[in-house]
């Protein structure tokens, strides 16, 4: 069985009251800044040790709290805690020194900037969304980094964050969060195209789900999607394409076009959404039959063929919704009409040779 404690943060004029812990020396968040509780006495309540806890620490008498979710909190270095999650936006007394370490009430935005474990900020995300009471699991691996994740049972997605030169930066973090903080992460985008007897080239359309965080509704690249953590570029096309068209295929199916850095800024649903994405750029060219296509309900609602000179003439005059980078897609066109022009060549080469 694990250790058992609450964390509650208090909240007054659009700010957290933090602690710096840097008193105790053996203390698993040495250094960081956290909210204000303690571990379980015997036979209490996860309500009754966080009323003590926050008096304990802070002085204040909780008048208005609420239990927001609990956190099981695995460290790697053996230890296991279940924590009981509260926020308080109500309380009464006057304030006192902590034995633990220094009190300060920060702006809860630049919370997101002190000192703080990687998955504070996916309890965080959260509770800014006024999400209902969740059951969050967080994996270390005894060093501070984020192994793994999990929100009422369910895998979350991790991202490898990376540097402006899309080399990893030995941080993960969870998509929520990484879109929030506009984290440059990891894609995969699969063009799927086919010749046609018009202008060269057809490409494959995805219409995104309406259900989707970003960008619901808009036409995009055929097959896209992140770059798990710990997960290779090729791997991550082939799985998507499976996963969302019903598409099987190997990765020597794949032609490699080359790297799109893309950058959004906007809003989703109500929330800010901040995307940094290093894209890997693959064409895929062998036949389709899009009648036979399994479609992935929650990411994908249809697709449509559209000749590639229509397509990037949409795209630039925003004639139909889309989520397409118009250079990206440019990228891809040239790399179409570089292997036509080489691929004609061989024909004729092949054509002189002596009988």
């Amino acid at each position: 069985m694990g250790n058992l404690s609450t964390l509650c943060y208090l909240e007054r004029d659009g700010k957290y009251l933090m602690l710096h812990r840097t008193v105790k020396k053996n203390d698993i968040n040495k250094d960081k800044w956290i909210g204000v509780g303690g571990h379980f006495e015997a036979d209490e309540s996860p309500e009754e040790c966080l009323l003590r806890e926050v008096r304990e620490e802070t002085g204040y008498t909780l008048t208005s709290y609420r239990y927001r979710g609990i956190v099981t909190f695995v460290s790697g270095d053996g230890v296991t805690e279940y924590m009981s999650l509260f926020t308080a936006d109500g309380f009464e007394g006057e304030p006192v020194a902590c034995d633990e370490g220094e009190l300060e009430w920060v702006e809860i935005e630049q919370v997101w900037d002190l000192d703080i474990w990687e998955g504070d900020k996916i309890f965080f995300r959260l509770i800014d969304e006024n999400a209902d009471f969740f059951s969050l699991k967080l994996v270390y691996d005894g060093r501070g980094r984020l192994l793994a994740a999990s929100l009422n049972g369910a895998p979350m997605e991790l991202f490898d964050i990376l540097d402006e030169h899309g080399e990893k930066t030995g941080l993960v973090r969870e998509r929520g969060v990484a879109h929030r903080e506009g984290s440059i992460h990891g894609t995969v985008h699969t063009w799927i195209v086919r010749e046609n007897g018009r202008n060269g080239y057809d490409v494959l359309l995805q219409k995104r789900s309406s259900r989707k965080d970003a960008h619901p509704g808009c036409y995009d690249v055929s097959s896209a999607g992140h770059i798990c953590a710990g997960d290779g570029p090729l791997s991550t096309a082939v799985r998507e394409m499976a996963e969302e068209l019903g598409i099987y295929t190997v990765s020597e199916d794949l032609s490699y076009v080359g790297t799109h850095a893309g950058r959004f800024d906007g809003t989703f649903h109500g929330l800010p959404f901040h995307d940094r994405e290093h894209s890997f750029v693959y064409v895929y060219q062998r036949p389709v039959d899009d009648s036979r296509l399994a479609l992935q309900e929650s990411e994908v609602e249809k697709v449509i063929w559209m000749d590639y000179e229509e397509c990037l003439s949409g795209v630039q005059n925003h004639t139909f919704p889309n989520c397409i980078c118009e250079d990206e897609l440019r990228m891809v066109g040239e790399y179409l009409r570089t292997q036509a022009a080489r691929d004609n060549k061989a024909y004729w080469n092949i054509q002189k040779r002596p009988r």
